[in-house]
């Protein structure tokens, strides 16, 4: 499949298929939206949200939220707001998300499956990593969503005038709800 994808790239460089998405690296509209990494919203939610490219900064991730005030999540959005001018920030969630009741002790059993050492999950104990934590999802996609806007709204380093809200984004209409 990968080959395949390379194939198409190709062509698309040679056609130059790219012209139409030349844009800067600065978000038009001064927005970045972490959201989930789930494929049904990868053309749904620029669609529904009427979004181009050059318009935001998307931050994908497992579940669209963030479980640690220092992780890649939150250091992409620092690096929007103080070095490419965005302002606001939405958090969206989806509904159907893979990431909720996600079980920790069925990901390490799966882990196991496919050959990872026993010894190595023992590293990462070892290491401090709280595996049941880190790889547990989240019961309630809402709380998930209102607990990563609180999060980014209050860390330290993010300035206070920057606007952070949640929404729940329905994975099969693109209706967009927001939350309190």
């Amino acid at each position: 499949m990968i080959n395949e994808m390379l194939a198409f790239n190709k062509q698309f460089v040679e056609n130059k298929q790219y012209e139409q998405f030349v844009t800067s690296k600065y978000p038009d509209k001064k927005i970045a939206i972490v959201t989930c990494m789930d494929t049904r919203l990868v053309q749904l939610l620029p669609a529904a949200l009427g979004i181009k490219n050059g318009d935001v900064k998307i931050i994908k991730n497992a579940g669209g939220t963030i479980t640690n005030p220092f992780d890649s999540t939150v250091r992409s959005l620092l690096v929007a707001i103080y070095e490419l001018g965005v302002n606001e920030i939405m958090i969206i969630g989806h509904t159907g998300c893979g990431v909720q009741g996600m079980d920790s002790q069925e990901m390490l059993h799966l882990m196991r499956e496919r050959g990872i050492d026993e010894e190595h999950i023992s590293l990462m104990k070892h290491c401090g990593i709280d595996l049941d934590s880190w790889l547990h999802g989240f019961e309630d996609t809402e709380s998930a969503v209102l607990e990563t806007v609180d999060l980014v709204s209050k860390h330290p380093l993010v300035p206070k005038d920057i606007v952070v809200r949640g929404y729940i984004m329905d994975s099969t209409t693109g209706e967009l709800t927001p939350l309190a």
